[in-house]
């Protein structure tokens, strides 16, 4: 699909509904959905310090009831469904009142639920009757279009993010607050503005460069603006002028990708070549009837034989099986087994001559 045929790059003003219709089929490689919470919230809340609190009580989160907002639900989810490639996937972020009807129908649709992940807020806003637990966390369900295709997921580059540690399915991120919160005359010019360090995460988790990002409820254009900064393609989709115009300027103001596309690229770990233990045998690196040593400990220890196998005792297998056998448990006989350096007399585990043999070029990937 060529992006000439797709608005990429701009806000498209109009029911969400109407304008999916006019995408091309399987066109977009990733959406995040902000979709209205049917909060249902009745008359104002209050401090104890007696201000008002600015919560979400918009028009267009209003439904007259539990079913009318299932069928919006449903419509929308279909177009989102439509325009995805087959190899896509779509973020929904939701609170209680709202995310269980929404797996529900994404379900029924025959969306492929992948994860859910809970958006803890560091910095939520309390429960000023105190008749409730302080409601601390949302939820995003990400989804593929369809179950078993390939779809984008970079985990070294989430891994990388996390500290080099797995990226795990809860979240902890602060509310949108401070210089990042877009307000019209004191107060928030979108009463759910959500923080860009979401959106990055999402984006960064599950496209690629060059991708196409739509966001069907766009708001104040916080999808567009990281999807630019990360160099993705986005479109967006909002029914309110002024909350384009803001959108418009934010995105604006926002530099181009930088020359460097390595500076975008998804981090992807080489995958090692496979060396067999045998070919430490065939290298010369190691010969029939030497001794390894179990965990460096001179008094346990196999002979190795030609096949390439051990023997310890009465036991013969491969230097992992052997491993189990010894330790009663399974471990990676690479980094179990050791062997005598000639030149230095020092012990030294055979992984170091399995990575010799990887740096020849008939093992390189």
């Amino acid at each position: 699909m060529s992006n000439s045929r797709l608005p990429v790059d701009s806000i498209l003003q109009g029911d969400c509904l109407e304008i999916l219709a006019s995408l091309p089929d399987n066109s977009i490689d990733l959406i995040f959905a902000d979709p209205p919470y049917n909060l249902q919230l009745n008359g104002d809340l209050w401090r104890p310090n007696h201000t008002m609190v600015e919560g979400v009580n918009d028009g267009w989160d209003r439904f007259e009831s539990l079913q009318d907002y299932d069928r919006f639900t449903r419509a929308w989810l279909a177009g989102c469904r439509r325009v995805l490639k087959e190899t896509g996937t779509i973020w929904v972020i939701g609170t209680y009142h709202n995310i269980y009807r929404v797996g529900a129908i994404l379900q029924d649709l025959e969306y492929w639920i992948l994860n859910d992940v809970v958006w803890v807020k560091s910095n939520p806003m309390p429960n000023f009757k105190g008749v409730r637990f302080t409601n601390a966390q949302e939820t995003l369900i990400w989804a593929q279009k369809k179950r078993g295709e390939r779809y984008t997921f970079n985990h070294h580059s989430m891994k990388a993010l996390n500290g080099d540690l797995q990226m795990r399915s809860d979240w902890h991120l602060p509310l949108c607050t401070g210089r990042e919160r877009i307000k019209v005359n004191g107060s928030k010019a979108h009463s759910a503005q959500k923080p860009e360090s979401l959106l990055y995460r999402v984006i960064t988790a599950s496209s690629n460069p060059g991708d196409i990002i739509l966001d069907p409820f766009f708001g104040t254009g916080t999808t567009g603006a990281v999807a630019k900064k990360l160099d993705r393609h986005w479109i967006g989709i909002e029914m309110e002028a002024a909350y384009n115009a803001l959108a418009q300027s934010r995105i604006d103001s926002i530099p181009g990708a930088v020359p460097d596309d390595q500076v975008y690229r998804t981090e992807v770990q080489r995958r090692k070549a496979r060396v067999p233990f045998g070919a430490l045998l065939e290298s010369g690196m190691l010969i029939p009837g030497q001794y390894l040593y179990f965990d460096g400990r001179q008094d346990v220890r196999a002979v190795i034989l030609a096949s390439g196998h051990l023997r310890y005792k009465d036991f013969s297998g491969s230097i992992h099986q052997v491993a189990k056998e010894i330790r009663g448990a399974p471990c990676n006989g690479w980094e179990c087994w050791s062997y005598l350096d000639p030149v230095s007399g020092k012990s030294e585990v055979i992984d170091r001559l399995r990575q010799r043999l990887r740096e020849c070029y008939i093992y390189k990937t």
